[in-house]
């Protein structure tokens, strides 16, 4: 009898045991299944260009500019942790279509074309394409002018589309470049007649180190808003992404890091475009 009553009470101390354990287990693990909003902390693999001031460039050893300074406080208020990766413009579309990266953020346009391939937030800032030419310039004013002229375009930028989308392109010598810099600089040495570019890149670089060597002419060709990429279905992402913009623009920091870099408020902010 005791043995039959033995095994019993073995087994019954055995899963007691097991339950035991397995509700220490439970009660450990559950703090980190709870989220601190947003995307829950988690590393996100970020895209950026190397070369596009004042949103991204390189000065004294460190990235920094727009974009970045925005990152930053998205990367905090959406709840993740931003892996930077500078890249080339041209390879970002490329990494987020193979989901190397998580996010891109680059200044760049949010084109029907590209919306094809990959997710774009809502639009973060706007601007537009024009043409610059040396300030000694006076025959160019509009994209007819340039016909049988030089014209220095960013490799895989806005204005590299516009000016070979033009029913007159084959007339048009376009010639790209990496940087918006070497495309100034193709400019101002008499190796193009004309660069097609950002305006607001323009400005900045005529505000700065370009002062008295390049202008803007005309009207501007394009309105492009800029947005951030996410690759195609990433829906988790890109709403924690375009909750930051709102909150940023509605408590004034989108305001604040435009001043920064821009010397003026911006006309629009996220959420009115």
């Amino acid at each position: 009898m005791k043995s039959r009553m033995y095994i019993p009470v073995l087994l019954l101390l055995s899963v007691l045991l097991i339950l035991s354990a397995v509700g220490c287990g439970s009660s450990e693990a559950e703090p980190q299944e709870v989220s601190a909003g947003g995307l829950g902390g988690k590393t996100l693999v970020v895209a950026h260009d190397v070369n596009f001031p004042p949103f991204e460039f390189l000065k004294d050893d460190e990235y920094t500019g727009f974009d970045l300074d925005l990152l930053a406080v998205i990367e905090e208020r959406a709840n993740f942790v931003a892996d930077r990766r500078p890249m080339d413009f041209n390879g970002i579309i490329p990494a987020l279509q193979a989901e190397q990266v998580d996010l891109g953020i680059a200044a760049m346009t949010i084109k029907e074309e590209r919306e094809e391939v990959i997710d774009f937030s809502i639009p973060y800032f706007k601007t537009g394409i024009v043409i610059a030419v040396k300030p000694e310039t006076t025959d160019i004013e509009t994209t007819e002018d340039l016909k049988g002229k030089t014209v220095a375009v960013k490799i895989g930028a806005s204005g590299e589309s516009l000016i070979r989308e033009l029913p007159f392109a084959d007339e048009i010598d376009i010639v790209t470049y990496d940087s918006n810099n070497d495309t100034y600089l193709a400019v101002q040495t008499g190796a193009a007649d004309a660069t097609v570019n950002d305006l607001s890149t323009l400005q900045f670089y005529i505000s700065t180190e370009g002062d008295g060597k390049l202008k803007v002419v005309g009207d501007l060709l394009t309105g492009d808003d800029y947005g951030i990429s996410v690759p195609s279905g990433h829906t988790e992402t890109l709403q924690a992404i375009n909750d930051a913009l709102l909150e940023l623009a509605e408590d004034g920091t989108y305001t604040e890091i435009y001043q920064k870099w821009f010397g003026e408020e911006p006309e629009l902010i996220p959420g009115e475009y």
